[in-house]
């Protein structure tokens, strides 16, 4: 369907570079990274607004590396909506179909469907001046679909909407993937991605650090910038293996299940913040392996509970309920006791490709 080939572009000091990426038909492909890692500027290059330097844009089968950005069936929604001031929502749906030179039958026709489609139907003698983020944001899909492009590129759609209109905007575009869609979406927010992808690409200073299915990188992160960016904060390297144990970052010694010496050893272990059970105490219990006595560093609200920051010779990230804070009683400077169990420790077996 859409296949990048080793794309290279520069600006001064920022650059894209060797990119490749491959979307079948009927894919939802999220970019995903910080903002400034330049995840719109392959937008551009895959809508026609750039040319790259070298390499191949191809989409079904065909390089449309210099096409102009009219001969594309591509459709580009941009983050502030680009929907004209001066046109009421009909008019702007209606855009490109005249452009196009469609019949006025037609033309009626398409827009009410797409209006009905979009849940804009009662707004189409509005003016866009007096519609919310959300209601603009669907007049600018309504008018990108309205040419029925192969290809939908999405830039933060949901990044000025708050919490319901995001909502219902992410209902919007499962509902257009699940009616055959090819989709990329670039966003910073981890949140979206994990809701709406089929795959992902995780992208960082013009690079690819990562892709593929959505539930293959999110849970075998190749790298700690990875791991960190998708929400995983106990993320350490694996420095010594030993018959039954692993030491990570060179300070401590864990058990893991089924710990083997394979030739496929691994290089990092993953702990999730909510796997990690906490005992208030300063003493350790007794023969009790992956149990270490910590300091409580830092506290913090979070999501329906609080995120501890503790110190058991590196830092440890634990995710507890607001009814287990409460019964422990913490504080900042509190002992606490700490036990990982070994089916909690995940092992990432892939080699990691380390960034300056």
């Amino acid at each position: 369907m859409l296949n990048l080939k080793n794309i290279n572009l520069s600006f001064g000091p920022f650059a894209i570079s060797n990119i490749n990426l491959k979307l079948s038909k009927g894919d939802y492909f999220v970019l995903l990274g910080p903002s400034g890692a330049g995840k719109s500027v392959i937008l551009e290059l895959i809508a026609g607004i750039l040319t790259p330097q070298s390499g191949q844009v191809f989409l079904n089968e065909q390089d449309i590396t210099k096409n102009k950005i009219q001969d594309r069936s591509i459709g580009l929604v941009f983050q502030d909506f680009a929907i004209f001031p001066h046109l009421n929502v009909e008019q702007n749906i209606a855009y490109p179909l005249k452009i196009k030179r469609w019949p006025k039958e037609r033309i009626r026709s398409r827009v009410e469907e797409l209006a009905k489609q979009m849940d804009i139907f009662h707004l189409l003698n509005r003016r866009t001046l007096l519609l919310s983020g959300g209601e603009k944001q669907r007049v600018a899909l309504a008018r990108t679909l309205a040419l029925s492009p192969d290809l939908l590129l999405l830039d933060e759609p949901l990044a000025s909407l708050d919490i319901q209109l995001k909502k219902e905007l992410r209902s919007q575009l499962r509902k257009l993937h699940r009616q055959g869609q090819t989709i990329i979406h670039v966003t910073h927010d981890f949140e979206e991605a994990l809701l709406l992808a089929d795959k992902v690409a995780i992208f960082n200073q013009g690079e690819i650090i990562q892709q593929g299915l959505k539930e293959d990188v999110f849970a075998q992160p190749r790298s700690e910038f990875v791991a960190h960016f998708i929400g995983v904060k106990n993320y350490f390297e694996v420095t010594n293996m030993e018959e039954n144990s692993v030491e990570v970052a060179g300070k401590l010694n864990l058990v893991c299940k089924n710990q083997t010496h394979s030739s496929q050893k691994p290089y990092a272990l993953m702990i999730h913040s909510g796997d990690i059970q906490l005992r208030k105490s300063k003493t350790i219990a007794a023969n009790i392996e992956n149990t270490f006595l910590g300091t409580i560093i830092e506290i913090y609200p979070a999501f329906r509970g609080f995120e501890l920051v503790i110190d058991i010779g590196l830092s440890l990230v634990v995710n507890i309920s607001q009814k287990q804070f409460f019964q422990l009683d913490l504080c900042e400077g509190d002992y606490i006791e700490c036990f990982i169990a070994p089916e909690n420790i995940q092992r990432i077996s892939q080699p990691i490709k380390q960034k300056d």
